[in-house]
């Protein structure tokens, strides 16, 4: 069981990591939030009051009042992030207590361990802002998405953000391969199948292939073809926990998995070729998508058919336009020792991702 009474960050968690606070004389009570710590990664300070360094209750960044201590908290300084923990389901009077200590959360053990140990893990991660994560999809077979996706990543690492590559398509040949990484060091997909509840953000940057200063999650040569929905939201979370920008490459085959990846999307791009069966064929995939994600764009790429160009493009789909993916050589898939899409940070293919990234940011308030 858990209750809130506010819900605000708790101050500077966006800047760093800290040790969460444990205020509780009961020693039953106290081992288990030890151990809670323990499995989230963190290592907390623990008082039997109110420390006597007032700067210990203020800059802590969660701190967890035991239900006995609550009548010794009264009248502390109030401040967010603090969680009242007991366990006796059916006393009424821990509403109160919470409200008199200033307690954001009412938190009831056993039932509410799960939550707990993720919000204790966000504290020892030194979780900030989300990742904006950007989802790219082809609206017909061989629309160049998957390269727009890599260029994409290779710029906004290029502007110095952290950048993860998600391979979201077993079937697409591998991103790394794209990416002329193929035989880099580091795990893929089928590696993270059994993932179940929270996986580490920083274990799990630190695991992946690092590709032209970003990490790239894609597939091996095996025969995985899928990965269960819980650890598709599980890896995607973690990602996103780190900050910077996700880019997730897409299949246009929707299945459980990609659902669970375009639920975590702050916005998809629709890659569409100005030809009337591809837009035809875009309208559909757009009517799946468009189901999940809310903020679904078309990227038009030429060359144009006759009556055609970006708006109407756009128009006949009914969706906003996020610009003209150019006509270039690197829109082809790399041969050889060619550096992959963007990489020379020059061209118009390069252009327009910087230009995306601008805009973006800027739409959703700055760098994460």
């Amino acid at each position: 069981m858990t209750g809130t009474v506010t819900h605000d960050p708790p101050p500077g968690s966006a800047e760093r990591p800290g040790r969460p606070l444990i205020v509780t004389e009961d020693a039953v009570l106290l081992d288990d939030l030890l151990r809670l710590c323990a499995a989230a990664g963190a290592t907390p300070e623990v008082h039997h009051g109110v420390p006597e360094s007032g700067d210990g209750w203020a800059a802590a960044p969660l701190v967890l009042v035991g239900d006995d201590a609550a009548q010794r908290m009264r009248g502390v300084a109030r401040r967010p992030g603090v969680v009242l923990v007991g366990r006796d389901q059916d006393d009424p009077g821990v509403w109160k207590r919470a409200v008199q200590i200033g307690a954001d959360h009412v938190l009831m053990l056993p039932d509410g361990e799960p939550w707990l140990v993720d919000r204790i893990a966000d504290v020892a991660e030194g979780i900030g802002r989300p990742a904006l994560t950007v989802g790219v999809i082809g609206g017909r077979g061989g629309a160049g998405a998957s390269t727009l996706a890599c260029a994409l990543a290779v710029t906004s690492a290029r502007e110095g953000l952290r950048t993860l590559l998600v391979d979201a398509d077993p079937l697409g040949g591998g991103l790394d391969v794209l990416l002329g990484g193929e035989s880099a060091e580091g795990l893929r997909w089928p590696a993270f199948a059994a993932s179940r509840g929270r996986v580490g953000g920083g274990a799990l940057e630190e695991s992946l292939p690092e590709l032209h200063s970003l990490r790239v999650l894609s597939w091996d040569r095996g025969d995985c073809v899928a990965v269960p929905p819980p650890a598709v939201r599980a890896v995607l979370a973690a990602a996103r926990r780190r900050g910077g920008t996700v880019v997730v490459d897409l299949p246009r085959r929707l299945d459980d998995g990609v659902a669970e990846a375009l639920a975590q999307l702050d916005m998809a791009l629709l890659v569409v070729p100005a030809e009337l069966r591809a837009v035809a064929a875009a309208g559909r995939v757009a009517s799946a998508v468009g189901m999940v994600v809310r903020d679904l764009r078309v990227a038009v790429r030429g060359p144009y058919a006759p009556g055609l160009d970006d708006q109407e493009v756009a128009r006949l789909l009914g969706l906003p336009l996020a610009g003209e993916v150019p006509v270039e050589p690197a829109l082809q898939r790399p041969r050889g020792g060619t550096k992959p899409p963007g990489a020379t940070g020059r061209g118009p293919l390069a252009r327009f991702c910087a230009h995306f990234w601008e805009r973006a940011l800027v739409e959703t308030g700055g760098v994460r």
